[in-house]
């Protein structure tokens, strides 16, 4: 009793484990999972977020900044040179010793200027040598404030800041269109994996039914033989099928293990994970309207919409080019105050008021700036850019054309081949049906000895062709409306859109 429940535990146990953790797909759950984990999906959506990050970024260079900048310390020894009057310039060694801080707030504008309300402060001790020593030099010890208000506004130009905006949100629309194509080109993929590993594991059923008949026609030939009544080399013949449909059978048990594996390679399953497809031969005939295909296809597919948004890209480049030769002008303007300390010595703390009470004493300092520019002569050089600029636009523009075209000439094809697949499957499954009431008969007729074991082995051919045309056929359909859906996201079985208007 203890051997047997050795066994059981160690040999049965671990079989029955390995049959639960078969992980059962049905098609609807295979579009779910590579639509979440799969590579290309995972790639793209990393490529559209940072995109769309590129955007947020340029939208936030309208928001205020506050900038902090600190030195602690600044140190520098070196060798300046000493003007005077009437005299060659005198070079000595001087030491700087800075500690301090700028703290900067700037408020963009919506006309692509800025205000900026700045702060500098920094305490400073200077010493300049003598006979080879800074101790027997000079020295100077005193703080430095100042409080600014700036303003600039470009003028007679583009609002940059507003384009490069622009330029983002165009660069994350592409990517969004981008990533809703590969979205439609992972089903129609995961769509032809799923029956591709469907069709494998029905043509290996077909070939365990064709196995299961040769054995019963060699059991119905050795009994013949018994009987005596059995024409010379019908056994040989019986077993040779015999033969041919076990190799059958463990290579189409083969190509379903290839095909299982790329299926979790796509969908972005564990290639160790062990899975069974589970798919309904469901067949729901609907109309297509041909011009209604057409019309749906260039309104929803993301091609065209790329293709848009290239245009404006472009027009944007055209625009860049043409400021080349324009134009140009900038109002710069500031306001500030500034404070020395008059004294070398005493506490930081003491030389910061001094710098402050002179601060009050010195009056302000303030300027305007109006600049101009205009490129007289360039010798062509702006003009070639722009050429260049509208050349790409044109390009850009029969891209579009031919695009356009090209949906047209793909959604008539496919709109013909659903039609093709649908009228082949009506075709195949009644072949099918044929074929079986056909292989019945054979088999009985074999039983009573109106046909030999080769003729048997043809007839089964000709079923296990049959079958495999109709699961063929079925797949070509079912392949043919996803392919319809991708290239119109259109859903003609429920008569709505794919996407949102």
């Amino acid at each position: 009793m203890g051997k047997i429940l050795h066994i059981y535990f160690f040999c049965i146990v671990p079989l029955l484990l390995q049959a639960q953790s078969v992980r059962k797909i049905s098609y609807d759950e295979a579009i779910q999972i590579a639509l979440g984990k799969s590579y290309p999906t995972r790639y793209f959506n990393e490529e559209k977020e940072a995109m769309r990050f590129s955007y947020l970024y340029n939208k936030a260079q309208f928001k205020p900044r506050l900038d902090f900048n600190l030195f602690a310390p600044s140190w520098d020894e070196g060798v300046n040179a000493i003007y005077s009057a009437d005299t060659l310039p005198v070079y000595n060694s001087a030491s700087s010793l800075k500690v301090g801080s700028n703290l900067d707030f700037t408020v963009m504008l919506p006309t692509g200027g800025n205000f900026a309300l700045s702060s500098r402060m920094y305490w400073e001790k200077y010493m300049m040598a003598s006979g080879g020593s800074y101790s027997d030099g000079l020295r100077n010890i005193q703080a430095f404030s100042r409080f600014s208000l700036s303003f600039s506004q470009p003028v007679f130009t583009t609002n940059t800041l507003r384009e490069n905006l622009r330029v983002a949100q165009l660069e994350y629309n592409k990517s969004v269109c981008y990533f809703n194509r590969v979205q439609m080109d992972i089903i129609y993929n995961v769509t032809n994996a799923f029956y591709e590993v469907y069709k494998a594991s029905f043509e290996k059923k077909i070939n365990k039914e064709r196995l299961a008949n040769s054995r019963e026609a060699l059991r119905i030939t050795l009994l013949k033989q018994e009987a005596g009544d059995l024409p010379e080399g019908e056994i040989l013949i019986a077993e040779i099928s015999v033969a041919q449909d076990e190799a059958r059978l463990l290579e189409s048990q083969g190509k379903l293990d290839a095909f299982n594996d790329e299926f979790k390679l796509l969908v972005g399953l564990d290639l160790s994970e062990e899975i069974e497809i589970e798919a309904e031969m469901d067949f729901e005939s609907f109309v297509i309207d041909d011009k209604l295909a057409v019309n749906e296809a260039i309104k929803n597919r993301n091609e065209l919409s790329e293709k848009n948004i290239d245009i404006e890209l472009q027009q944007i480049s055209l625009s860049k080019a043409h400021r080349e030769r324009e134009l140009k002008g900038s109002i710069n303007a500031y306001y500030d105050f500034t404070g020395l300390s008059t004294n070398d010595q005493g506490s930081p703390i003491d030389l910061f008021r001094s710098s402050f009470d002179n601060m009050r004493d010195r009056p302000a300092n303030r300027g305007i700036t109006f600049t101009l520019s205009y490129p007289i002569a360039d010798w062509g050089r702006g003009r070639h850019l722009e050429n260049r600029a509208k050349h790409i636009l044109h390009e850009r523009e029969l891209d579009r054309e031919n695009q356009i075209r090209t949906i047209e000439k793909e959604v008539r094809e496919i709109v013909r081949k659903v039609k093709e697949a649908e009228n082949r499957y009506r075709i195949n499954s009644k072949n099918k049906e044929a074929a079986q009431k056909s292989f019945k008969i054979s088999q009985m007729r074999f039983e009573n000895g109106e046909m030999t074991s080769q003729e048997l082995s043809i007839e089964q051919n000709r079923l296990s062709d049959v079958q495999l045309a109709y699961i063929d056929s079925y797949i070509v359909y079912r392949l043919a409306v996803a392919d319809l859906d991708r290239k119109t996201l259109y859903d003609f079985k429920h008569n709505k859109r794919f996407v949102e208007e």
